[in-house]
């Protein structure tokens, strides 16, 4: 349980006369959350609803925080020995004791409120679910954010459906959630367990999203209709920690169902200030954003914004409700079975990495002070828009991926000056997720100084590949991601038309690599071959230059093109394309113009793209394809990014058996250049 939200209990009121015999309830764990149960059975109490007739903790309440009436014990062995009673006994202790106390409380044939995370392993889950069968007893699950009824209505929309409230998103593509708490040193420092993965040999599994934040995944699964653990066809972890814990602070969780839909959660109480969690719906017509501690639900699609609040129903009630009137429990034990798969992946994963300290901040002093892992709202962003993990995303702390990334040239070159050898990334794509159209790219790139000039899965663009060659129309599939422009609608749609770009074979040398590439349509045909050649040429200590020619060969007859060739004035890219980073003073220039408006569309034999980066100035020189005076596609102001049109506003027909070639070359410098240099460079090809 998360104490840290908790608040200081308060006396119970006289209970209101009532023609019903009240519930017997008993509490085990009167601090930390106990003290919501206590604030919440002096609500029923006062209702009439229920007795609280006993609590057990080894440290006792303070006097005249509960009635008069009740019975104090120190544990629950006393409790259960006494002459109680109890018809529920509601359990808000440690998460390594969950076990222990479920298992006696269904022995002495009590119904059972369990906080979550119910226990801390799947084999100790089935030995409840089994307990709990053989005794005939029900279990309620504390994860109160499944009380909310705005479930029904997300439920509606995850269907594709509309609901009273809450207009229609489409079909659903994915869903994720987002976790930004602030946790200090104090909140480690609150118990023994707190932070721990085991404790005296014990489980217990205290990370961000098992504990403070495990409403965010139970939401997801439950809007996901993942509910038991065969629910979920994977489960992978990618987990941190800035503070000196064992368990993860900051993590990803990706989840798949067995009927393919992503779940992707991020989650960090490392923020830079605390953030109402949340749980998204993204669908093909719009998305629905739900903030479960507010139950309050916002959509958004082309019509603009709708948003609503819903009531909650409180699990206790709901328990004494499903006992007396048969209503189905909210959260029952059995529902919990997904989320404890979750559990067992965290619990058996590697212990989480810790995250180096020149990427942490510390904000505040002594207990008081808290971690912040700098841009971590950007990075959940972007994890959760792309599905991506942080090793994924490449970030400079994240456990380097070892899964579809090796370095794009031989390790074994030596330098042929005193310069070192610039660096390049070849990375497969092929973990992608579907919508984002998986094919191979370079990233990252950087310049002999080590400065990184190529970006990949960023916020706005999250399908943006490094540097690379794509194009989003080939007869019908779409290979480059993202939404596709058809004529006939007028603008991008969301259709399930992406494709994918295969390795067949790499061949590697000194300073060249070789890729064999299938271009699978998206009823998985084989539409394309291509052979993509890159090579690599140092010509001093500040400059180095990649040359990256495709050639496609159509294996059907092939129609290339683009949001162009559909009509999207400007909008012909396709081809060689490159992301940049975010960048500071940037200028895009030609020989001939100067800025994005004058040079994008243009032909010109070079474009060049200058700015400060992250690390330092630097100068990409992008030298047109020999073959074809492509029109240049240019974007400074709204993202960075320059591509050499291959269908700028027609498409390209290619028959079968016909092949089609594009040589691009960039000149990768340290430092500004000048009109006079890139000239120089791009003369000396």
């Amino acid at each position: 349980m998360d104490t840290q939200s908790a608040s200081s209990p308060t006396t119970f009121g006289t209970r209101a006369a009532t023609g019903t015999a009240p519930a017997r309830i008993a509490l085990v764990g009167v601090h930390g959350f106990g003290t919501h149960h206590l604030r919440n059975l002096e609500r029923l109490s006062d209702q009439g609803k229920v007795d609280l007739v006993a609590v057990a903790d080894p440290n006792p309440p303070a006097p005249g925080d509960l009635p008069a009436t009740t019975a104090v014990h120190t544990n629950l062995d006393e409790l259960l020995a006494g002459a109680h009673r109890p018809d529920v006994i509601i359990v808000a202790t440690p998460i390594q004791t969950h076990a222990p106390l479920a298992l006696s409380v269904l022995a002495s044939q009590a119904d059972l409120y369990l906080e979550k995370p119910p226990v801390a392993s799947m084999g100790d889950f089935l030995r409840l679910q089994e307990a709990a069968e053989q005794a005939g007893r029900s279990v309620q699950i504390g994860f109160q954010s499944l009380g909310s009824r705005a479930l029904a209505a997300l439920e509606k929309l995850a269907g594709g459906e509309s609901s009273e409230e809450l207009p229609s998103i489409g079909n659903l593509k994915g869903i994720t959630a987002t976790g930004r708490w602030v946790r200090d040193r104090a909140y480690y420092k609150r118990s023994r367990w707190a932070g721990k993965r085991s404790l005296d040999g014990v489980d217990v599994v205290d990370g961000v999203a098992t504990n403070p934040l495990a409403h965010a995944i139970a939401t997801a699964l439950r809007i996901a209709g993942a509910r038991e653990a065969k629910d979920l066809a994977s489960v992978e972890t990618d987990l941190y920690r800035a503070n000196d814990i064992e368990a993860d602070d900051t993590s990803v969780i990706r989840l798949r169902t067995i009927g393919g839909l992503p779940i992707t959660c991020a989650l960090t109480l490392c923020a830079t200030e605390s953030v109402e969690p949340y749980v998204t719906l993204h669908g093909t017509e719009g998305s629905a954003v739900f903030h479960y501690t507010e139950d309050r639900v916002t959509v958004h699609t082309e019509a603009g914004e709708t948003s609503h609040t819903f009531g909650r129903d409180d699990l206790t009630e709901n328990l004494l409700q499903h006992l007396s009137e048969g209503t189905p429990l909210l959260s029952p034990l059995d529902h919990s079975g997904a989320f404890m798969r979750v559990l067992e992946a965290i619990r058996t994963a590697e212990a989480p990495a810790l995250i180096p300290g020149e990427y942490v901040e510390w904000v505040g002093t002594g207990e008081q002070a808290h971690a912040v892992i700098p841009n971590i709202e950007d990075i959940l962003e972007r994890a959760t828009r792309s599905h991506a993990t942080f090793s994924e995303l490449g970030l400079p702390w994240a456990q380097p991926t070892t899964a579809g990334a090796e370095a794009l040239f031989s390790p074994n070159a030596t330098p042929t000056d005193a310069a070192a050898l610039p660096t390049a990334v070849l990375r497969s794509g092929s973990n992608l997720e579907p919508g984002l159209s998986p094919r191979p790219y370079v990233h990252p790139v950087s310049t002999p100084a080590g400065i990184v000039v190529t970006d990949h899965l960023p916020p706005d663009h999250v399908w943006h590949l490094g540097a690379g060659f794509a194009l989003q129309d080939v007869n019908g599939s779409n290979f480059w991601g993202g939404r596709s422009y058809r004529r006939t609608a007028g603008k991008y749609v969301d259709l399930k038309d992406h494709g994918r770009i295969e390795t067949a074979s790499v061949a590697r040398e000194e300073d060249a690599t070789t890729l064999d590439l299938n271009w699978l349509a998206s009823d998985g045909s084989l539409v394309l071959n291509e052979r993509r050649s890159l090579s690599r040429t140092l010509l001093d200590a500040r400059t180095w230059r990649l040359e990256i020619q495709t050639r496609l060969t159509a294996v059907v007859d092939v129609s290339l093109g683009s949001p162009g060739s559909h009509g999207a004035a400007g909008s012909g890219y396709g081809g060689f394309f490159w992301r940049l980073p975010v960048n500071a003073s940037s200028r895009v220039f030609s020989s001939t113009a100067e800025g994005e408006p004058s040079v994008h569309g243009s032909v010109a034999p070079w474009l060049a793209w200058a700015g400060e980066f992250d690390g330092g100035p630097a100068t990409l020189v992008f030298g047109a394809p020999s073959e074809s005076a492509d029109p240049w596609f240019v974007r400074c102001s709204d993202y960075p990014a320059v591509g050499s049109a291959l269908a700028w506003d027609a498409a390209v027909e290619l028959a079968a058996g016909a092949s089609l070639t594009r040589t691009n070359t960039v000149w990768i410098s340290d430092g500004i250049l000048d009109v006079a240099a890139i000239e120089g460079l791009v003369s000396g090809r």
